[in-house]
């Protein structure tokens, strides 16, 4: 999954960043609310983290101009301000919810997983295809009750296939969607990631639909 965090203070941008990077996520980040205006309006994030203070464009000008281009992938804000208005105002441009600085770094992961959670219409932190069971909390996968070890890039295909499972997803979306803006892109490397899995899992909940891409789907009795 990959997310955006537009935060001006580079430290806590950087502590939020290297989080996020450890739970298994692509990050990009944006220090103002001009570039980060720009990345969310180009680019297919999973979710975005705002902060609302930002300058040349505060967040919630952000967060209008994504809704107008009809971006809907899910906002957390970030604010320093713990005025019900500013709360509202926040929710009204379009965010999905919200954390008062300061925070505990779990609770915005806590939150973030719910969001990804919710946008792909799943009920729990864990998801189950077949045997596999891919713990999104503690970024744990075992296949019948025994875990399985994967690198970071295997994690985040599996984890991006599952969170769509029972739907064709393109070898050019899984590009887009677990590589960061500064990863030199080569959608053949998806090929090679998916034929690792395989022989990881050794279960067949990955299919191949010729022309189209990949599917995550429980493997037929």
């Amino acid at each position: 999954m990959r997310l955006l965090v537009v935060e001006d203070d580079k430290d806590l941008n950087r502590q939020i960043v290297n989080a996020l990077e450890n739970a298994g996520y692509a990050v990009d980040k944006a220090f103002d609310g001009e570039e980060g205006l720009y990345l969310g309006e180009t680019e297919p994030y999973d979710a975005v983290i705002l902060d609302l203070g930002l300058p040349k464009v505060d967040g919630v000008a952000v967060l209008q101009g994504w809704r107008r281009a009809e971006k809907t992938m899910p906002v957390l804000i970030l604010t320093a301000r713990d005025r019900w208005s500013d709360k509202v105002a926040g929710f009204d441009a379009g965010a999905d919810d919200y954390v008062v600085k300061p925070f505990h770094i779990e609770e915005l992961l806590a939150r973030v997983r719910a969001l990804l959670r919710r946008a792909a219409g799943h009920a729990t932190s864990e998801l189950i295809c077949g045997p596999v069971r891919l713990d999104t909390r503690a970024s744990r996968v075992v296949v019948d009750g025994n875990p399985v070890k994967l690198t970071s890039h295997e994690y985040r295909l599996l984890a991006y296939l599952m969170h769509h499972q029972g739907r064709v997803v393109s070898r050019t979306e899984l590009v887009e969607h677990l590589y960061d803006q500064d990863f030199d892109r080569d959608s053949n490397t998806i090929e090679v990631f998916v034929g690792r899995l395989r022989k990881k899992l050794g279960v067949e909940i990955i299919e191949t639909v010729r022309g189209l891409g990949y599917i995550a789907a429980a493997a037929k009795a």
